[in-house]
């Protein structure tokens, strides 16, 4: 993944948003904005080199003191960010600091 292309996808807008990603975030009360703001200045917590088709990460940022996590894949072709999903990470999945998944 590539962070600062990444970053500045999301700084100009090139953003596209998943239908799955928005119903999720709406049912779940997560705004764009702390999408975005997630992706700006979140860090990256897992990468996914391998996904498809393109290569995806998992962002973790603190909001108002609340772990956010975001899910985007980054084309870099067109230069597009993609969201594929946000959530409020939880301790049943994660340790403490929100970015050690639980053995299960």
């Amino acid at each position: 993944m590539d962070r600062d292309k990444l970053q500045i996808a999301v700084e100009n807008g090139y953003i596209e948003w998943q239908r799955h990603a928005l119903e999720q975030m709406m049912e779940r009360e997560i705004s764009r904005e702390t999408v975005k703001e997630v992706l700006r200045h979140g860090e990256i917590i897992e990468d996914y080199p391998d996904d498809k088709p393109y290569s995806s990460a998992l962002f973790l940022w603190w909001i108002k003191s609340e772990p956010f996590h975001v899910v985007a894949a980054f084309d870099l072709l067109t230069e597009l960010c993609f969201v594929i999903t946000a959530y409020k990470p939880d301790l049943e999945h994660f340790e403490s600091d929100y970015k050690t998944r639980r053995k299960k």
